[in-house]
């Protein structure tokens, strides 16, 4: 009964299985290959039947059995023998081999087992055992098979994602390497260009390069006035157009915003260089069309020159972009070519930002003043307030050299606020000393980033309570292009000023680009003539004529003039003339120390 129960399971597994498994009999005694056979036909198993080693072989070759139940005990060719033969042979390494045998000592089961046996059923045999073991046996080579059959999809997944890991990467590495705007070569991979380049010269290549640093001027422009869209379609715009410039083998790199650079391989000619760099900007005088904007933007370029003293490809591109800074510094839309003299001037100016930082930390800054002299009277009317650098080492430092730095590092906000409190507390003085029987007036310039920032009058306040000087008594003087940048906030700033009782006066008028139709709207009472027109008037007519024209508006406007840069009596003669009312200049005295002007006002001198 137990027999039949295991014949009906076993047939019903095989029937639920695609596939009818092929058993391989191999036993010389004809009773047991009948009685295996019924068994494991019964049982669903496709059954073949072998009386001989040799049989078993020609068997095996001809059709692979599923698995093998194999008898020890054969004449000629024993299933040892038979067992080694198909383990020897990659085609029938794989099939399970279960022995029969009568010998049941733990020495023939060891060496069943170590030449490659799966089972070992000892005879005479229970039927039920040999089905239980060839089930487990082909359930175990189906689920061998399927671990291969997994292993070999888990092999190909693991291909197929180390492949798009490898593409991912390679992508990583292009936009690593790339602008993402343009598509252009980034810094990075732009540095490891001219560093492939430099070592092709240390190798002894006797080809050398160049490097172009374009810098577009005014782009910040762009941005603000037609939005960052706008902007990035012109950086687009703008690499499109320079790839045209380049040959194929060199190498064209957006920077970072609106700087680019190209490196011309095989390029000793400063000529030629230039050349390219004449064409650059000739052809960028040529409007941009974009979606919906026409673009006009100029650029500046600086032109750097491989050779024996450049070992690290940032020092190069360094070189490149000092020469673009002095292009840019000279007047824009013009192109420099690096020499020694420019890196030279590159590190005085760098040490001359160090020191100037130093210098207002250590107050190393006094404030000389220049009298301003009412023409009528001749005498002493008020001051310019003029800061001067007294370096520890280098002595007094000219304001045309440090000025400019402090303007382009935001250090003149420290330093003008420095300059007005110092003149507002020296006024303070001078008042109190009675040296005069009237009021001076104490005028201070005002730099463009100064008179933007929001708390300026914030801080004026602050210095007018601390020095306690009357505000009617202080003049603030502010150039053209402070003014104009823009009306209508100036025009808000400007009347709190005058609320306070402040005087403003327009700096360096006639050199800038002032508006008449604004000019009669701001609450201004002083303009101030530059000194290039004043030194001509006794010689040009033209600038004698502009500079009445100019008194002759202050006059219609209500406004006071200052002619500055007087330095002959024929010129104060002239602007007397013209009913100019103050002068300022080297005819009356140079900017002195504090000390010197009370010793003058003291003198009482009269012009």
């Amino acid at each position: 009964m137990a027999l039949k129960k295991l014949l009906t399971k076993s047939m019903n597994d095989h029937q639920a299985g695609a596939h009818k498994a092929d058993i391989l009999i191999v036993d010389d005694t004809p009773e047991n290959l009948r009685l295996l056979s019924i068994v494991l036909v019964q049982a669903g198993y496709s059954v073949r039947k072998a009386l001989s080693g040799h049989m078993a072989l020609m068997a095996v070759q001809t059709v692979i059995p599923d698995l093998i139940l194999l008898d020890i005990m054969m004449p000629e060719l024993d299933g040892y023998e038979v067992c080694q033969q198909l383990k020897a042979q990659p085609e029938t390494a794989q099939v399970p081999v279960i022995f029969l045998s009568a010998l049941s000592e733990a020495f023939d089961k060891v060496k069943a087992f170590n030449i490659g046996g799966a089972d070992y059923i000892v005879k005479p045999f229970q039927c039920e055992e040999v089905i239980i073991r060839v089930e487990n046996q082909l359930a175990l080579k189906v689920s061998e098979r399927q671990i291969y059959q997994l292993n070999l999809q888990l092999e190909q997944r693991v291909k197929e994602r180390t492949r798009e890991l490898e593409l991912a990467n390679v992508r990583l590495r292009e936009m690593a390497l790339h602008d993402a705007l343009t598509g252009l070569p980034n810094r990075a991979l732009f540095i490891d260009c001219l560093q492939q380049a430099i070592a092709e010269i240390e190798e002894g290549a006797e080809q050398t390069f160049a490097v172009l640093f374009l810098d577009c001027d005014r782009f910040k422009v762009v941005n603000d006035s037609l939005g960052h869209l706008v902007g990035d379609e012109l950086l687009i715009a703008i690499a499109r157009r320079l790839k045209s410039f380049i040959q194929p083998n060199d190498v064209l790199a957006r920077l970072e915003g609106d700087e680019f650079a190209i490196l011309l391989h095989d390029t000793a000619d400063v000529q030629a260089a230039s050349q390219l760099a004449k064409d650059i900007l000739e052809n960028f005088a040529l409007p941009f069309q974009l979606t919906r904007h026409e673009v006009f933007i100029n650029a500046s370029i600086g032109i750097a020159f491989s050779g024996t003293q450049h070992t690290k490809p940032e020092d190069l591109l360094r070189d490149a972009d000092t020469a673009m800074n002095h292009a840019k510094a000279s007047g824009k839309a013009q192109y420099q070519v690096f020499d020694s003299a420019l890196y030279d001037a590159a590190l005085q100016l760098l040490q001359l930002e160090i020191d100037l930082r130093k210098a207002i930390n250590q107050q190393e800054f006094i404030v000389h003043y220049q009298p301003i002299v009412g023409i009528r009277t001749g005498r002493i009317f008020g001051f310019e307030a003029l800061v001067r650098w007294l370096h520890p080492q280098k002595g007094l430092i000219p304001p045309g050299l440090f000025i400019p730095v402090a303007e382009e590092t935001g250090l003149i906000c420290q330093l003008g606020y420095y300059v007005l409190k110092e003149a507002c507390r020296q006024l303070c003085v001078w008042q109190s000393q009675k040296l005069v029987d009237y009021p001076l007036v104490m005028s201070v310039n005002l730099s463009t980033r100064q008179f933007a920032q929001p708390n300026l009058l914030g801080q004026i306040d602050e210095i007018l309570q601390e020095t306690q000087v009357n505000p009617r008594y202080l003049k603030l003087e502010i150039t053209e292009s402070a003014l104009m940048d823009n009306t209508r906030t100036t025009a808000t700033a400007l009347q709190e000023l005058r609320d306070r009782g402040i005087q403003v006066s327009i700096d360096d008028f006639g050199t800038g680009y002032s508006s008449l139709n604004y000019l009669h709207r701001l609450p201004v009472d002083t303009l101030k003539i530059d000194g290039s027109f004043i030194n001509l008037i006794d010689s040009d007519g033209k600038k004698l004529e502009l500079v009445r024209a100019i008194v002759g508006l202050a006059w219609n406007l209500g406004m006071d003039v200052v002619a500055e840069g007087v330095e002959t009596s024929k010129q104060l003669s002239q602007l007397k003339a013209l009913k100019c009312e103050f002068a300022q200049g080297y005819f009356f005295s140079k900017p002195l120390d504090a000390d010197k002007i009370t010793s003058l006002l003291a003198s009482n001198p009269q012009w």
